[in-house]
Formats: structure tokens, C-alpha cells, sequence
């Protein structure tokens, strides 16, 4: 996936955000529209289908996955995280946030979905049993979908500019590597095919811009797990020396570009 910690980690920078409530509904990123297109034709999933979503943080896709599907049941570890969605979401009649793990939840009687999916969520459900948990959920045939949001390289060149002081305070990126280009994000179909509970793997990849002010980018970077737990003075100094940076541009913004790679496999 695009991300895997050891278990304890895991958990660990798993709980960060819920500390960032309110920031991760006002600054994380909206997904296009033709990616929620693809899900509903690639997935054959239609206005009756039930779905069962992984993580909806503050409920970002739920909204759309509402407004196309017959019903949501959202499972959301962080309790602050529930209660923004639920906020959100209060329009919606046909949503249930419920505060739970994907690892730790028992329906309340036996019910199967049409859909299991996952928006930026699914690197952190437990990779030893994520596959098996899907398709307990899923009836014969249903679909199990999910991407993320990812950074890929784009027009402007900042974030590789700002690369030396995250040098500088120890938060390289690993070893030689660089942002992907569109449409370079790695593919799961291996990892799917491993498991033996899915098949017909399909993988579509989508591309989008977002321009931000420093304040903008700030309160983006400030949702991502490994900012929200870095050492206070060193947030500080990173974020201090970003906002100068942004702020002296002529134009005082950054264009970041987000790349997506959905993945929707059949339920065997």
C-alpha cells in the first residue's frame, strides 16, 4: 500500500488525526468527480447498492458516496474525527457514522454490502487481516474500492526546493526517491491478487491541482500524521521557514499536485 508501519506505529500516527478535526475537513483535498464516475461504473454499484466505508475521517468522500448509493454505514475510529462527519453529514438521511474499527466491528445482525470503500484510509487498516475483513463484509460479487490522495509532481517547483530544510531537520525523503509523476502512483494489483478472495483488478489513475495560500498549506500539512507529530520546536521551525518561503513568491501561493489510483476489485 502506500504506506505500511509496523503495527505499534501504525496506531500510533493512526490516532493523530483525530487531533486535527477541524483542519482535516478544512484543508484536505476534494476528489474529482470522474474518480466517483469510475467507482460507480467499475464497480457496478447503482442508487440501491449498500455501502460500507473505511474511514471516513470527516466524511470528505461520504458525501458523494451518499449522494450515488442507496446507503453509507461509515466506520470511523476517531471520535472527533465521527462527530465532524456527522456534522457534515446531517443532511444526509441515508448515512450512519458509526465510531469503530474496520478490525474491531460486528454488525449488529448479519448484513452484506454491495461496495466496501476506502478513500486515503485503507493503507491503515491492519494489512494482515484488511482483504479477509472486505470480503466478510461483502456479499458474492461486491466490490471493494479504494485510492488516496497522494502528492505527485506537478508544475511548480517549491516542493522540491523546500526539500533542504526538511534535510536539515532530519525528515528526508527516503533514500533517492522522488515524487511520482501523474499517473506514476504505485499499483496494488498484486497485493490483491496475493490475498485470493478478489479478482478482476482495475486501476484507474486520476490527476488534480490545488492552488494555497501559506496559511492554506500550513493547515494542509498540519492533517498529515507525521507533521502532527513531530516535536513542537521543530514544527515550528519547519512551518516558519515554509510560510517565509511561500509569502516571498511573487504570486504568494503554491500550486501542489495530487495524483489518485482507484482500485476496484470484484468479491470472489
Amino acid at each position: 500500500m502506500n504506506e505500511r508501519y509496523p503495527t505499534g506505529r501504525r496506531a500510533e500516527l493512526a490516532q493523530t488525526f483525530n487531533t486535527a478535526a477541524d483542519r482535516y475537513d478544512r484543508f484536505r483535498p476534494r476528489y474529482p468527480n470522474a474518480l466517483f464516475d469510475a467507482l460507480t461504473s467499475l464497480s457496478g454499484s447503482g442508487a440501491q447498492s449498500q455501502v460500507l466505508e473505511v474511514g471516513p475521517a470527516t466524511g470528505v468522500a461520504t458525501d458523494e458516496l451518499a449522494q450515488r448509493f442507496g446507503a453509507v454505514t461509515a466506520l470511523e475510529p476517531g471520535p472527533a474525527l465521527a462527530a465532524s462527519a456527522s456534522t457534515r453529514l446531517s443532511h444526509a438521511n441515508n448515512v450512519a457514522i458509526i465510531v469503530a474499527r474496520l478490525e474491531d466491528w460486528v454488525p449488529p445482525q448479519w448484513h452484506s454490502f454491495d461496495l466496501v470503500a476506502a478513500a486515503t484510509s485503507w493503507h491503515w487498516v491492519d494489512p494482515e487481516a484488511a482483504y479477509a475483513l472486505a470480503h466478510r463484509h461483502l456479499r458474492p460479487g461486491g466490490a471493494l474500492a479504494f485510492w488516496s490522495a497522494l502528492h505527485v509532481a506537478g508544475r511548480d517547483s517549491f516542493f522540491d526546493d523546500i526539500q533542504e530544510v526538511y534535510d536539515a531537520i532530519g525528515e528526508s525523503r527516503p533514500g533517492d526517491s522522488r515524487l511520482p509523476l501523474p499517473g506514476e502512483l504505485a499499483e496494488h494489483r498484486h497485493e490483491v491478487d496475493a490475498s485470493g478472495l478478489f479478482e478482476t483488478v482495475d486501476v484507474v489513475h486520476f490527476d488534480w491541482e490545488v492552488t494555497y495560500s501559506a496559511e492554506a498549506y500550513l493547515g494542509l500539512l498540519s492533517t498529515f500524521s507525521g507533521h502532527i507529530a513531530m516535536q513542537v520546536a521543530t514544527q515550528e521551525a519547519l512551518f516558519d521557514e515554509i510560510r517565509q518561503r511561500i509569502n516571498a513568491r511573487p504570486d504568494g501561493v503554491v500550486h501542489r499536485h495530487w495524483g489518485a489510483a482507484l482500485h476496484v476489485a470484484r468479491r470472489r
